[in-house]
């Protein structure tokens, strides 16, 4: 009897036949050396890549603070396929500095021979205030696939939905308002749209004209918070008053936020507030929200500004203690795999061989993290003297 036959299975009538007929297949299989052409893998690649070789094709000037920047395969062809909310990491080199970041995709995922990524200029921004000001047609990047949890579900979220962005959150929106009008989706989308300044709002006038030729599919409600003269819409910041009074009652609704990670805590109890259960709110997430010390169980006395020492193998540096490690990784040249820098793709995961880290809230640590001692470097802050492993 094969070893994969399990003893019982000769207490069923018929058996022997059966395991006569598994045996018989797997010689036939084995005989036949059976591969896959060339072309056929050729083809796998495209739709589950180890990289992407990108190359700038169009930078459009969204506002005074925001630029989408589409990019096409070096090589040419279609792109990987993606889902309406989902992101690209772009590796990024800035001086001596090679680091990643991701960034949601804009555009529709109809279209296959770009990705849109729309930017904006953040205050102290390294990554995305770099793009901003430096590339143009013609600049290359490297990426990972797309990837990511937060995209609209067809079959699962609903028919009714309910958009909370704030400034470049809108991207990932963007991408799924424009992936229910290609596919001719039956859907009811309303987007509550936060920005600075009424300048300030991307996509305003493709938004607009989209409400305006479509209300049976999309209302949008733009919210400001420095309003100047003449401004007739709604003044943020954003509450459970000004939800309610915007986008009606929830009843359930599938609702997503996608804006600054900082206010998904207040947003999600005023959303609660108003009856909505925590499974029907879905929350992008491409940044920690409460980096230390701010947030409330960073250990009292560990002093953020302090230095701490990290030992990668036969290397040992200084790093502050709280910086994310995989920043620190990367400031000393040490590079380990990154995509959503988040907590949540757990890409990034590093053995802490001895020493003790502190996760923020947003990581996502699997059973097994917790039990065999690894870290996501993302999302993770050494606390006291560090030895990794990756």
């Amino acid at each position: 009897m094969p070893p994969s036959v399990n003893p019982l299975a000769r207490l069923f009538d018929g058996a022997d036949e059966v395991v006569e007929e598994i045996e018989r297949r797997a010689a036939a299989a084995e005989s036949a050396a059976v591969r896959h052409p060339d072309d056929a893998w050729a083809e796998a690649a495209v739709y589950h890549p180890t990289g992407l070789a990108l190359t700038v094709s169009e930078v459009v000037e969204e506002t005074a603070t925001a630029k989408t920047l589409r990019l096409r395969a070096s090589g040419g062809g279609p792109l990987p396929a993606f889902l309406a909310g989902q992101y690209i990491s772009l590796t990024v080199r800035i001086g001596e500095l090679v680091t990643s970041r991701a960034f949601s995709i804009s555009s529709s995922p109809a279209e296959r021979h770009h990705y849109d990524l729309t930017v904006r200029r953040l205050r102290g921004g390294l990554v995305s205030n770099h793009l901003l000001d430096t590339t143009a047609p013609g600049t290359e990047f490297t990426s990972d696939g797309p990837i990511g949890t937060f995209f609209h579900d067809p079959l699962f979220h609903g028919d009714d939905l309910v958009f909370l962005a704030g400034g470049s959150g809108v991207a990932p929106a963007m991408s799924m308002i424009r992936d229910v009008l290609d596919r001719g989706l039956n859907r009811r989308m309303t987007l509550v749209y936060g920005s600075k300044r009424a300048d300030d709002v991307i996509f305003r006038e493709e938004l607009d004209r989209i409400a305006r030729e479509r209300p049976d599919v999309l209302t949008v409600h733009h919210v400001v918070s420095e309003p100047e003269p003449g401004w007739t819409g709604a003044v943020g910041p954003l509450d459970a008053a000004l939800i309610d009074e915007l986008a009606g009652p929830l009843n359930g609704r599938m609702t997503y936020l996608c804006g600054p990670p900082g206010r998904y805590a207040q947003l999600v109890e005023q959303l609660r507030s108003l009856g909505q259960p925590r499974r029907r709110i879905r929350l992008e997430a491409n940044s920690v929200a409460l980096p230390p010390p701010a947030d409330p169980r960073w250990p009292a006395g560990a002093d953020p500004a302090g230095t701490v020492t990290v030992t990668v193998r036969d290397r040992s540096f200084e790093v502050p203690r709280g910086r994310p490690l995989l920043d620190s990784l990367e400031d000393n040249g040490l590079r380990p795999q990154a995509s959503c820098r988040s907590g949540e793709c757990a890409l990034c995961r590093v053995k802490v061989c001895s020493g003790e880290v502190f996760h923020a809230e947003e990581a996502r640590l699997r059973g097994s993290d917790r039990r065999f001692g690894y870290a996501h470097a993302c999302v993770a802050y050494p606390l006291e003297d560090v030895e990794l492993d990756f």
